[in-house]
């Protein structure tokens, strides 16, 4: 096999890649917003590449990628790795668990962490038949990875990217938390299932209504945008009322400079019971290291709501409410995250750590959203092409 250039145009997804010792790092904010905004928590987020792809058209019948990943392990808790999924026109015909790698392994009852060193994976994809294919790689959704080689026994031509480009920003359940492989993160089954293209800045603990995130959008092409926001800003005890519904309001305002006639959607929270009436923060639930479960709960006082703590109840109320005072954007529209996992889904799909969807959980939520914001009569893209 043939060693072939990584160009970015082989790449989906990123919005950067960033050249190291090992190969190319992809990132999902540009590099002037990690070195002056990010914090260590959405600077290790935002490096773990989930949505973004490698996406070629070849007559090639093998393939091998060669990447270094890079994962944070929590000392004494098991954690699943990361996933490699190939996808062949449209068809997804294998996934591959990472194995090798690097691992900064957390003590959450000390704090402290360790670097442990490890080797490259070789993702190897066998093809069948002749002709050109279509040929993606989606990447770990839940892991840092460099890409260092791609080979392949015939040429590859990067792939028409058809259909609209959909950008999404949320939190961690956007990211993929509790997800088992990369297409299977609930806005990659949405974009599969409406025929979009997707970028995803669903950043883990990060959607915090920041202002350089709302410039990212409004300085990113999209043809359809989503900001999903809620269940973070209460789960860090963030903002109070008074705070967040300005705070809102300006990034929706930097996101109209960039995208003044855009569809937009605004997507509350889904139902998750400890903070429906409980404001934050949020924490590890102890309870859960006696049996090697990770597990959240809430610690606010929600006798403290009446002075302007947050919670879910309160924060679908609020952003309902912003939308309505938008009403000369018509553009602008709101979708109510319950519709997409409501109180009945947890009794019969339970969020498992009590905060993430479950990969069950995920389907439903990106099944649903294809629907109610994807389809040509949904939220998002009724009276566009």
């Amino acid at each position: 096999m043939e060693t072939i250039d990584l160009t970015p145009d082989l790449i989906l997804g990123a919005a950067e890649l960033e050249r190291t010792d090992r190969g190319l790092r992809p990132h999902r904010l540009p590099a002037r917003m990690r070195e002056r905004d990010a914090d260590p928590q959405l600077t290790m987020m935002e490096a773990q590449p989930s949505g973004i792809r490698l996406s070629v058209v070849t007559s090639a019948t093998s393939l091998a990628l060669d990447l270094h990943a890079t994962r944070v392990a929590y000392r004494g808790l098991p954690r699943p790795r990361g996933v490699v999924d190939v996808v062949v026109d449209g068809e997804l015909i294998g996934s591959q668990e990472l194995r090798a790698g690097d691992a900064v392994e957390l003590d959450m009852q000390t704090g402290g962490s360790t670097l442990v060193s490890g080797a490259a994976d070789t993702v190897e994809v066998a093809l069948t038949g002749s002709g050109d294919k279509t040929v993606e790689i989606w990447l770990p959704h839940n892991e840092q990875v460099e890409l260092v080689a791609l080979r392949a026994d015939a040429p590859l031509r990067p792939a028409p990217t058809d259909g609209p480009l959909w950008l999404h920003h949320g939190s961690s359940i956007s990211q993929g938390s509790n997800a088992t492989t990369p297409t299977r993160i609930w806005p990659v089954i949405s974009a599969r299932r409406a025929g979009v293209r997707l970028q995803n800045l669903g950043f883990g603990g990060s959607a915090l209504v920041d202002p350089f995130v709302a410039r990212v959008i409004r300085d990113t092409p999209a043809d359809l945008i989503s900001v999903k926001l809620g269940i973070n800003v209460v789960n860090l005890d963030a903002m109070r009322v008074r705070s967040f519904v300005p705070a809102v309001h300006g990034f929706l305002d930097t996101i109209r400079d960039g995208h003044p006639d855009t569809p937009l959607l605004l997507v509350s929270p889904i139902f998750c019971g400890i903070h429906e009436d409980t404001p934050g923060p949020g924490a590890v639930d102890p309870a859960g290291w006696a049996t090697g479960e990770m597990r959240f709960v809430a610690t606010g006082d929600p006798a403290e709501v009446a002075a302007g703590r947050l919670t879910l109840r309160v924060i679908r109320d609020a952003l309902a409410e912003v939308v309505a005072a938008r009403s000369d954007d018509p553009q602008l529209r709101y979708l109510d995250g319950l519709r997409l996992y409501g109180e009945t889904d947890a009794a019969a799909v339970p969020l498992p750590d009590a905060l993430h969807p479950s990969a069950e959980g995920h389907a439903l939520i990106g099944e649903r959203f294809a629907e109610i914001a994807l389809s040509s009569e949904g939220l998002l893209r009724a009276g566009i092409s």
